[in-house]
């Protein structure tokens, strides 16, 4: 079977824009790398059920968001003055878009009119006093997406703060609750649990998975336990990038830029507690995103400075990966999405 994958990249050297690339499940091997459309810095994109894209994008220097139609037809692009956002998000209920800003802290929400394309219908900076690490010289929105409930989550590594947001149907956002994590954390991304109220957090500056409970009450979430991603010697440079939870809710993957590699976790049957599994080289420079396919047997890991995709197969039963491929071309690939 040929399983799609679109790639979000960089345009910094050697890229053009977002690519796909194919997973023959059969053969067992990334295939057939193919410019789907030429864009300029389209970091992260996400897919919306009708198979229109939504990107990151740059335009004269404004940035914003880009959508597109399934055959690669440019629907519209919503930007303003600055840089982009690293985060796009579909919400399929009330056919809505977010993003988040890194440079602008920032969160914006974006309605998707009949034809796919974006109108934006409000945002929110932050305004939160910093940590105290180098890279938290102001507020810098990281993750923006759904919580089980329906409300809005957003990561603030400048801030040390994730912020929980009511979203209304026509795409307003009002302030529900804020969790202060500990100093020089750096959040990140965040995934939750598929059937309990627990969320992963992943600390970019600290190199941690923090284990949080979420309270549908009010929006608010609380730290029950925090674990590191690297040996307990390691002394280079690590920032946390990637973290994923498996659709039976057993495992947990993490990418580590620096030390490239995948940290593998077990979950525990309550959600509540981790336990390390093993830790795997990337063989690539930089690992940024990676994804599971839809069926999970095989995860692909893109590295944004040696220009590959890493294949594995992932055992179901102990969650282990295996190297099947280390040196499938993909230029400055930051963001894997399986159709």
């Amino acid at each position: 079977m040929q399983e799609k994958i679109f790639l979000g990249t960089y345009t910094k050297k050697k890229s053009q824009g977002i690519y796909t690339v194919e997973l023959d499940t059969d053969k067992k091997e990334l295939t057939n790398l193919t410019l789907f459309t030429k864009e300029s810095g389209p970091t992260f994109v996400a897919l919306s059920e009708k198979g229109n894209l939504y990107n990151v994008t740059s335009v004269d220097g404004n940035g914003g968001v880009a959508s597109y139609s399934k055959d690669g037809k440019l629907l519209n692009t919503v930007t303003s003055p600055g840089a982009s956002p690293c985060y796009v998000a579909v919400d399929e209920d009330r056919q809505l878009v977010f993003s988040a800003n890194y440079h602008k802290g920032q969160v914006a929400v974006y309605k998707i009119e009949a034809d796919g394309s974006l109108t934006l219908t409000d945002e929110v900076t932050h305004t939160d006093p910093t940590g105290s690490h180098e890279n938290q010289d102001k507020p810098h929105a990281h993750y923006a997406d759904l919580t089980p409930d329906h409300r809005l989550v957003a990561c603030d590594l400048g801030t040390d703060t994730v912020y929980t947001y009511d979203l209304s149907a026509d795409g307003k956002l009002s302030l529900a609750s804020k969790l202060k994590v500990a100093d020089k954390t750096g959040p990140r991304h965040l995934t939750f649990h598929p059937t309990l109220d627990i969320a992963y957090l992943f600390g970019e500056l600290n190199s941690t998975i923090s284990v949080l409970a979420y309270n549908r009450a009010d929006g608010h979430f609380e730290v029950l336990a925090t674990y590191p991603t690297l040996p307990a010697d390691y002394e280079g440079f690590n920032s946390g990038s990637a973290v994923k939870v498996t659709k039976d809710g057993k495992f947990l993957y993490g990418s580590n830029r620096g030390d490239n590699s995948i940290v593998v976790f077990a979950i525990a049957e309550d959600g509540r507690s981790l336990t390390f599994i093993e830790r795997v080289d990337t063989y690539g420079d930089f690992p940024r995103d990676f994804s599971l396919n839809p069926s999970e047997e095989f995860l692909v890991c893109a590295h944004q400075n040696s220009d590959n995709l890493t294949l594995y197969q992932r055992d179901a039963q102990t969650g282990k990966l295996t190297l099947l491929q280390k040196d499938v071309f993909a230029p400055e690939a930051v963001c894997v999405k399986f159709v």
